[in-house]
């Protein structure tokens, strides 16, 4: 957007006010001079406060209180040319006409403090979701990265689904997607934990099993520290864990309860990895867990897509689950990107705009060359700031 594009942006929105503002002034200019002309025992003067009524709509409390000023001078004005100030008529008609106006003006000064401290408290709201959710790097290594996350709750940017990514100490990218039981606002405090612990922890365990199974103790000790009695058994949260090794054309991933990720190819085709998945985190302790560890091929050129039940549970009109696997065949060969684009729009089309639950997506396109850019410094600040609480 260049310079001009901005400043014609900033005046929109004061040109559009007082493009308005015409509207209560010609009302008052209407209303005082065919109550001057009509006989004097018709009275339109007390239809002036529809002037400060409309302004409050658009203004804020200065400009009405003006225009309601405006419109008490008129009726001023009205009552001096229909038998003068005194008659108790026009007395009462401009002292209620300024009573009005006054409610009015406050009525505006009330509404336009919420709406501060509304926009404030969404700003602080949105800050704290966007370190929560912070964006995933778009390179590391050989692995090129894109998210997309939609939340089911209007005001949200991020619910009971999660994403993470990072390199362990042995250069490996590792990420993690999950779902936490609920959706919208009342999961982030589950979603925060269990990203905080993948963040912890991914550094530090030798293999996705061991990394899962200490997700499951941070869930587990969650559980028994805030899980409400009535809700005894019921926190959980499916993830899945996937680590590309830097240099080699693999991928390990262990599922926790978590759907199978798609495996795009660039000729168009879409297949399943069979996994072998163990129950979701919080459902067992870790002592008598047994997370599989699963490999597949990840030749360039492959994008593995992995999202949330939000997204093949979004229903239609008819009723019907969104068909994913049949969807992105078409758009195989896209970018990571431009793919989760496509999903993006023709999810909520089939949904209509109204998702049922919170969805995430998460695409891993094997490039042949590294992003040397994520080496030495530059690595140890992209991590600094991915791991940041």
């Amino acid at each position: 957007m260049g310079p001009r594009q901005r400043r014609t942006g900033v005046r929109q929105p004061w040109q559009s006010s007082h493009a308005l503002l015409l509207l209560p002034i010609a009302l008052i200019v209407v209303i005082t001079v065919v109550d001057v002309r009509f006989p004097a025992d018709i009275h339109l003067g007390p239809a002036l406060v529809i002037a400060p009524a409309i302004t409050a709509s658009f203004a804020g409390p200065w400009t009405t209180g003006l225009i309601g000023a405006l419109a008490v001078a008129a009726q001023v004005v009205i009552g001096d040319l229909h038998g003068g100030l005194a008659t108790p008529n026009h007395i009462v008609q401009i002292v209620a006409l300024a009573v009005l106006s006054v409610l009015v003006v406050i009525y505006c000064a009330v509404r336009d403090r919420r709406r501060a401290q509304l926009d404030q408290v969404r700003s602080v709201a949105e800050a704290a979701q966007h370190v929560l959710m912070s964006p995933l790097p778009e390179r590391i290594g050989q692995l090129r990265i894109a998210s997309l996350y939609l939340a089911a709750e209007d005001e949200a940017q991020i619910g009971g689904d999660l994403y993470a990514a990072t390199r362990a100490d042995d250069g490996a990218a590792r990420i993690l997607i999950g779902d936490v039981r609920g959706k919208g606002l009342p999961a982030v405090g589950e979603a925060a934990l269990l990203l905080g612990a993948f963040r912890e922890a991914a550094h530090r365990q030798a293999s996705l099993p061991d990394l899962a199974a200490t997700l499951e103790q941070s869930v587990t000790r969650y559980a028994a520290d805030f899980e409400p009695p009535e809700e005894a058994g019921e926190r959980f949260a499916t993830a899945l864990l996937a680590e590309v090794p830097d240099g080699d054309r693999v991928i390990r991933m262990t599922s926790c309860g978590h759907p199978p990720p798609l495996l795009l190819r660039a000729d168009h085709t879409v297949s399943i990895p069979k996994l072998r998945p163990s129950p979701p985190l919080g459902v067992r302790c870790s002592e008598t867990a047994d997370h599989a560890l699963d490999v597949f091929p990840f030749e360039s050129g492959d994008t593995f897509l992995l999202y949330t039940d939000g997204v093949v549970e979004a229903r239609d009109s008819n009723g019907r689950f969104y068909p994913l696997a049949e969807r992105v065949a078409q758009w195989a060969g896209a970018t990571p990107e431009a793919l989760l684009h496509h999903i993006r729009r023709d999810l909520l089309h089939h949904c209509d705009g109204c998702l049922g639950d919170d969805a995430a997506l998460v695409a891993l396109h094997h490039t042949s060359t590294a992003h040397r850019r994520l080496h030495g410094r530059n690595l140890e600040a992209a991590s600094s700031r991915m791991t940041a609480p």
